[in-house]
């Protein structure tokens, strides 16, 4: 333990919001009063953090750090350093921070390999609950690959009953060995306390996010498979005359991706990967997600009542003519950082990859875009009647002052048309 506690951290996230009085909307209001007015207010946030990397690098949740204009983490001996973000995967719900100014090696904690782990191991939360400083709890892993409980894209989490508290967020879950079996993420509360159920992020999904912060990349590498997964209900199962509901079904097949050239087409079953058996898509997801990229993987399919094993090269989703901009002009899109449909953009997004388009990737908080609705993932279809294929259609359409703004959005596989006023 003495070993251990040193590398988990406690993270302070502060963000600056504006409180605006809406009296200051009216012109006679402002007039009497100044332009003053905006209040600045700091929110804070606190959860836990760990070193991961002897030369600073610090892993934390993404929800800790969100829209953090600073972040300052502070070690078990009471030391703060200022922190820059160094790179944030909200797919898995994981961002890695660096201490700045520090020219000294710091102690981290190595990874486990978290397949290996049993239901019934003994484990230990650390982290700072309630930010009542730092905290260590124990308790057995109750669950393994828990898939339906809706944090992150990736379903995948390791449930304990070490209680996790608030604040606890970010903090290490570690084996008997000292090392890293998880980053606690969650807990399942009616009271906003401990009851009992913790989830946290496997550390080979962990270990992934770091690595590609390692290599100095803005976003994480994973493998594409190119294609669509179901879950198999009781009622597909008996249809396919299985005996237990259980496999990834493939509902389509994106041309020329990872899985049409490994030869899997709509309606096979995946079983397993790499000898690890798949339960439903939440657990392929995953499985595939933290393969290394460059090589291949074997996957186990059942086609018709015929066991096949086909190979898959893992490489990543085509990126290229993203073309991701914001816009700036004076208009409903003012605001809103938008990117031409690839198939990683797709991926991302969790868009069927057929789909072609411009999509908002981002909304800066407070911009005519946030004011009027718009949404990550809203695709634009066209503006006033014009098709918007690609990002420069719409930046140039945002250019063009109309009276009136016809816009049609798909959103969650809905098509919303909208009026608004210029």
């Amino acid at each position: 333990m003495q070993r251990v506690q040193p590398a988990v951290v406690n993270v302070y996230a502060a963000k600056v919001v504006q409180n605006r009085n809406p009296l200051l909307d009216d012109p006679i209001f402002r007039r009497f009063f100044g332009g003053g007015g905006q209040q600045e207010q700091v929110q804070r946030s606190l959860g836990s953090g760990v070193i991961v990397d002897s030369s600073g690098l610090v892993v934390t949740n993404v929800h800790v750090i969100e829209g953090a204009d600073q972040v300052k983490v502070s070690l078990s001996d009471k030391r703060e350093f200022e922190a820059e973000i160094v790179l944030k995967d909200s797919r898995s719900d994981l961002a890695v921070l660096r201490l700045k100014d520090s020219h000294e090696k710091f102690p981290a904690l190595e990874f486990t390999n978290s397949d290996e782990l049993m239901v019934g191991d003994v484990v230990l939360a650390i982290g700072n609950p309630f930010g009542v400083g730092q905290t260590v709890t124990h308790g057995i892993i109750s669950a393994l690959a828990r898939t339906q409980v809706g944090i992150t894209d990736y379903q995948f989490f390791i449930q304990t009953d070490a209680p996790i508290n608030p604040g606890n967020s970010g903090g290490a879950l570690v084996d008997m060995n000292g090392r890293l079996a998880g980053i606690n993420t969650a807990i399942y509360s009616r009271s906003g306390g401990s009851q009992g159920i913790g989830f946290a992020i496997p550390a080979n999904m962990v270990r992934v996010v770091v690595a590609s912060a390692k290599s100095g990349g803005k976003a994480v590498k994973r493998p594409w498979l190119g294609a669509k997964l179901q879950a198999v209900t009781p009622e597909i199962a008996e249809s396919l005359g299985l005996k237990t509901p259980s496999g990834a079904l493939v509902a389509s097949v994106v041309p020329n991706g990872p899985a049409a050239k490994a030869g899997l087409k709509s309606s096979d079953l995946i079983t397993a990967i790499d000898g690890q058996t798949v339960d439903d898509p939440n657990a392929f997801d995953y499985r595939f997600a933290t393969r290394p990229l460059g090589g291949t993987a074997q996957i186990d399919v059942q086609r018709g009542s015929k066991p096949l094993k086909l190979t898959i090269a893992l490489e990543t989703a085509p990126d290229t003519g993203r073309n991701e901009l914001v816009i700036t002009t004076r208009s409903p899109f003012q605001g809103a950082r938008i990117s031409t449909i690839t198939p990683a953009v797709a991926d991302e997004l969790h868009l069927d990859a057929d789909t072609e388009g411009v999509v908002v990737t981002d909304i800066g908080d407070g911009t005519a875009a946030q004011n009027v609705g718009f949404q990550k993932g809203d695709i634009i279809l066209s503006v006033n009647n014009q098709k918007i294929a690609k990002t420069s259609d719409l930046e140039k359409a945002a250019k063009e002052q109309p009276r009136l703004w016809r816009i049609a959005v798909v959103r969650g596989g809905q098509q919303i048309n909208v009026t608004l006023g210029g």
